[in-house]
């Protein structure tokens, strides 16, 4: 099933078997399917709030979240898109600060589904059709959309005005995809062509926040800028943030702000708090005051990103006083900064499941020296590397000896439950997964 998408209510569940049925079920890039099915809806997405449209490859969930925490201490309200859900299909769709309620949720699927006949909409296309329905349908101050794969083809790259555009940091992610011959495209380097797809969002007259990359990728990217007439604000040039004395520095053309770090753990989340807001502070049609950005940075919060679990069902199978950290993260560079959010703290024992199609090799290396123990789990209901396989690169290349396996998450915790010492545990490797132990933990996002 695409996404793994379930639900608890019936009508929902319904629609969601509808759709498994009628999507074709993989990823199809590409703007004329999602155009035709808006068209037949009455083009929703004409009738937004102010957009904020955001890509990359690591950080736009969080980027996306800071954004919203701002808007909402402000004292406004604002729609958000997001994928890929954790837990329940309803966090892709937050109306007005609350997540869309199954009842809604189940009529639009189906008008939506009703209008899709005959042109083989993928899941994230029809998702991404009820959620402009939902927002055109209610009164906000501002929507948030966040890109699902890619972005010059990605269904959300039919938003033609935004009020800003924001790229995250850039890597290799879902290259089958993005890297894939295309006719009539130039020839280039993987990185330089992730930047290209990513900066497909840019728009005529709109602010293009970034931040700072490779000297090739950022030409890459400027020239997509100056093709689409977009305003380029790259990071060290329009703008720039830094962190010292414990807070995050931050200056552009109209001045200096003095903020508190965030809230959130890992030191790339200063980063992404940032870009949230040089992409505030780069257009005006709202107004988020100072204060509203320093809320921002304590309220946020942003699940399966370095987030300690609360007790629940899970943690309590563990030793008294263990910390057991969940980050759904899955390529090099997010494997990079849990790094250095492990850089000073004690070694972890990690749990890990992973998809298939992403480089497992590339993701442990970076903080393969903290790890203690790895546990490798399979990933239900979806391709994965096999605990086997995983075990095997951890041991041949990564020369961690203790590596195992087991045949689900509650067996992997329930091995620690008779150490004596405190177990600090790293569950990581997929959002699947972090979805899994967020519903075993009774720790559903709301």
């Amino acid at each position: 099933m695409p996404d793994h998408a379930t639900s608890t209510d019936p009508a929902v569940q319904a629609q969601l078997d509808r759709l498994t049925m009628l999507s074709p079920g993989k990823d199809i890039l590409g703007l004329g399917r999602i155009a035709t099915l808006l068209d037949r809806l009455g083009n929703p997405h004409h009738q937004l709030p102010p957009v904020f449209h955001v890509s990359g490859t690591n950080g736009k969930g969080s980027t996306c979240a800071f954004l919203r925490g701002a808007i909402e201490a402000a004292g406004l309200t604002t729609h958000v898109y997001s994928s890929p859900h954790l837990v329940r299909f309803n966090e892709r769709i937050r109306i007005a600060g609350r997540l869309i309620d199954d009842f809604t949720l189940s009529a639009l699927l189906s008008d939506v589904l009703d209008h899709a006949e005959g042109l083989e909409a993928s899941f994230f296309e029809v998702t991404t059709a009820v959620a402009f329905c939902a927002f055109a349908r209610t009164k906000a101050d501002a929507c948030i959309i966040e890109v699902g794969l890619g972005g010059r083809l990605d269904a959300t790259n039919v938003l033609a005005n935004p009020i800003a555009c924001g790229i995250s940091s850039l890597g290799l992610d879902h290259e089958a995809f993005l890297l894939a011959a295309e006719e009539g495209l130039p020839d280039m380097p993987p990185l330089d062509r992730i930047a290209f797809e990513k900066a497909g969002i840019a728009k005529s007259g709109a602010p293009l926040v970034t931040q700072k990359y490779s000297a090739s990728m950022a030409n890459t990217v400027a020239a997509q800028a100056s093709l689409r007439n977009a305003d380029l604000h790259a990071r060290g040039e329009g703008w720039d943030a830094a962190v010292y004395d414990g807070r995050l520095h931050y200056r552009d053309a109209a001045g200096k702000l003095n903020l508190p770090l965030p809230r959130m753990p890992g030191a790339h989340q200063a980063d992404n708090a940032a870009l949230a807001v040089a992409m505030l502070r780069h257009q005006t049609a709202i107004h988020i005051p100072e204060a509203a950005l320093s809320a921002a940075m304590e309220w946020t919060r942003w699940p399966a990103r370095m987030q300690l679990l609360a007790a629940g069902p899970l943690t309590e199978l563990l030793p008294y006083g263990s910390h057991v950290w969940l980050d759904g993260g899955h390529n090099p560079d997010a494997g990079a900064a849990i790094a250095k959010t492990l850089e000073n703290g004690a070694p972890v024992i990690v749990i890990i499941g992973m998809l298939q199609n992403k480089d497992a090799l590339g993701f442990l290396a970076p903080f393969a020296h903290k790890i203690e123990t790895l546990t490798a789990v399979p990933i239900a209901g979806h391709a994965h590397h096999t605990p086997s396989q995983l075990c095997d690169v951890a041991r041949s290349k990564l020369h961690i000896t203790d590596a195992g396996a087991a045949g689900d998450i509650v067996t992997a915790l329930a091995r620690l439950a008779g150490q004596q010492a405190p177990a600090n545990v790293l569950i990581c490797g997929s959002l699947y997964l972090a979805g899994e132990v967020l519903r075993l933990n009774d720790q559903v996002p709301d």
